[in-house]
């Protein structure tokens, strides 16, 4: 297990891409499986086998997907937004609180706040095995699906808190917009459209869409304490100059 230094309540950004670049999920049903993860294994009881015990019956089409064959488990979208805590489970002791988060197709990232001691380690270990077992079984290969241990800084001031929430969880999305940020530039408004489009990132619940039962947005929540609060901070901080100076100072390479 990865040793760490982080002290109970620092806030730390999480990240790590794919092995070799390559991609951490195929299909929707890899995406939903990587949300679950998130949810389920932020507990100090549950085991490496325990969404196993979640996922359900295969019944709604992928859309999301390319494979016509594959299929999404409307258990896995009902687990990270709508269905309780399992009644034959122990009560939930979270790891960690999840404020932010997004998954792309060959990386994420995680804005996560320690609140006990090693909760980001042994969390960081139980994500990264179980999904790693997750992806081998379900397309027969093995070995490594993300590239080595995960990188993790320290976020210790406020503007850079809420810069990165916004980095997290709609620079990102934006990456993936017809033409990339800087076409998105020219055109916000159909661009934040696509971000309220995309299902994958916590963009979502701060935006008032959606209220997932991943994420804590603990002091983000008194940041942007409205939906109105957050998509001005947005804005604004999308076409500023600051904001990308900021976030290049801080050195978010995946490398």
């Amino acid at each position: 297990m990865r040793r760490e230094v982080f002290k109970v309540d620092n806030y730390i950004h999480v990240y790590n891409r794919g092995n070799r670049k390559a991609e951490i999920v195929r299909a929707a049903t890899d995406k939903w499986r990587f949300l679950q993860a998130l949810r389920f294994f932020n507990d100090s009881h549950s085991s490496q086998n325990i969404l196993r015990q979640v996922v359900k019956s295969l019944s709604v089409s992928d859309t999301d997907s390319t494979d016509n064959t594959d299929r999404l488990s409307f258990f896995d979208f009902e687990s990270v937004f709508k269905t309780g805590w399992p009644p034959n489970w122990p009560e939930k002791d979270p790891l960690v609180k999840i404020l932010s988060y997004c998954l792309m197709p060959n990386h994420f990232h995680l804005l996560l706040k320690e609140i006990r001691e090693g909760g980001i380690s042994k969390f960081m270990q139980k994500l990264g095995i179980g999904y790693t077992n997750y992806f081998n079984l379900k397309y027969q290969e093995v070995g490594k699906v993300f590239q080595g241990a995960y990188k993790a800084k320290l976020v210790n001031e406020e503007m850079y808190l809420k810069y990165l929430c916004i980095y997290i969880q709609v620079i990102n999305v934006l990456e993936l917009f017809p033409g990339g940020v800087k076409r998105a530039l020219k055109n916000f408004k159909d661009a934040m459209n696509f971000v309220d489009d995309y299902s994958f990132s916590s963009h979502l619940d701060y935006a008032g869409l959606r209220r997932s039962l991943i994420i804590d947005k603990d002091v983000l929540g008194e940041l942007f304490s409205t939906p109105e609060d957050y998509r001005k901070f947005v804005y604004d901080s999308v076409i500023s100059k600051n904001f990308y100076q900021i976030l290049e100072k801080k050195d978010l390479s995946l490398e």
